[in-house]
């Protein structure tokens, strides 16, 4: 086999642009995001710091950062971590976010933490 000339290589671009076609592309379809499911959080979901005292005690941590706010709550089960965020109309802070685990820092229900939250007697 003969190389190709170098003026030959140069025209390949130029020829690629003829093979150009019309096609439309198919409409790509966008995944529409999902909200996890609260079942079980509503004694937490949308609530302020004060409804969560009184609910489960006295936070074991208290974190501010900012206008956010992290309150930590815990029971012989697990851990929860309850994230607060100002509305946009500059309201109280309220729970956007929870996060939960066992106290070995393996994985656990988020509502079932809750529930042992709930159920736990004489504090932490």
């Amino acid at each position: 086999m003969k190389p190709l000339a170098p003026a030959a290589l140069l025209l390949l671009p130029v020829l690629a642009g003829c093979a150009t076609t019309t096609a439309q592309r198919p409409a790509v379809a966008r995944a529409i995001p999902v909200a996890l499911p609260t079942l079980g959080l509503e004694a937490v979901m949308g609530q302020d710091a004060a409804h969560l005292t009184r609910t489960f005690g006295q936070p074991d941590a208290d974190v501010r950062e900012g206008s956010a706010r992290k309150l930590q709550f815990s029971s012989a089960i697990c851990i929860l971590d309850a994230y607060l965020y100002p509305a946009a109309d500059r309201g109280e802070p309220r729970v956007t976010w929870v996060d939960a685990r066992q106290r070995d820092g393996s994985s656990i229900d988020r509502a079932s933490c809750v529930a042992a939250l709930n159920r736990r007697t004489g504090g932490r």
